[in-house]
């Protein structure tokens, strides 16, 4: 019963989403500070989620009916003529749409949103000549809309989110401050809550992050690397220290030479 009034309420376009509340930077932060928005059960590695695109359209306009893969999100029925959707496929169409606002001392922060998104990305994989066409035009609606004037390549959002992410867990890039924050600062968050997250029992958090010269602050990757990195070195000292004290005994030539003659 909870679960479906909460879901009837983010639903509900004429309902006030707005959410105010503080944080307090625990230490000097430095900029660039980067902003990322962090999504808990949200499964984007899902087999049918994950092949609900089409690479082809999101290249060039020339493939804009390459539609096979992105059912259910594939066509609109406009005035009883199916035509493509622009990007299509489930993860468009699920593109996530909270905003922020960070004020600090009344001063709104600066978030600044380009350059969030892979140069291999907005230079290769979306087209310029790419427009949103139909987009979210169906009854159901999933996440963000698209701004039809502005090319796919632009809309660095939009690139950071069809990155799939590998584990239910994860973090994506919203925007980047060049503001520096002094520790104990308090930060008020304005937050626009329009990402459904109720309907599969998710759960949505801001993080505020920086990076040093060995990488960003999550140590998943971080012990991964070391621990495989350890395990190459080990295993090669041991080869190398099996090589030079216990070597591969060399053949006897004379015994192919012999067996030469035999033959003949």
């Amino acid at each position: 019963m909870y679960r479906g009034n909460v879901s009837a309420y983010i639903r509900n376009s004429l309902t006030n989403k707005t959410c105010i509340g503080n944080i307090t930077v625990p230490k000097k932060m430095e900029p660039p500070i980067f902003v990322y928005y962090q999504l808990d059960n949200f499964y984007q590695n899902h087999r049918r989620y994950v092949k609900s695109r089409s690479d082809k359209q999101l290249r060039s306009a020339a493939y804009e009916y390459s539609t096979k893969e992105c059912e259910p999100e594939a066509r609109y029925n406009k005035s009883r003529v199916l035509v493509p959707i622009v990007p299509c496929g489930l993860i468009a169409w699920s593109l996530f749409n909270d905003t922020y606002s960070l004020i600090k001392k009344d001063k709104v922060l600066d978030i600044n949103k380009k350059g969030i998104a892979w140069k291999s990305d907005t230079k290769v994989k979306f087209g310029s000549n790419v427009y949103p066409k139909n987009f979210q035009s169906n009854d159901l609606i999933g996440g963000g809309k698209l701004n039809e004037s502005i090319p796919l390549s632009q809309q660095e959002d939009l690139i950071v989110w069809m990155r799939t992410a590998a584990l239910p867990t994860f973090r994506k890039l919203y925007g980047k401050i060049n503001t520096s924050l002094e520790a104990h600062d308090t930060i008020t968050v304005v937050l626009e809550n329009n990402y459904n997250t109720y309907s599969f029992g998710g759960q949505k958090k801001l993080v505020l992050s920086t990076t040093s010269w060995i990488g960003g602050k999550n140590d998943f990757l971080g012990i991964a690397y070391l621990t495989v990195g350890g395990i190459c070195l080990f295993m090669a000292l041991n080869f190398i220290l099996l090589y030079v004290f216990k070597p591969r005994p060399l053949g006897d030539p004379s015994y192919l030479s012999w067996n030469r003659k035999a033959a003949s």
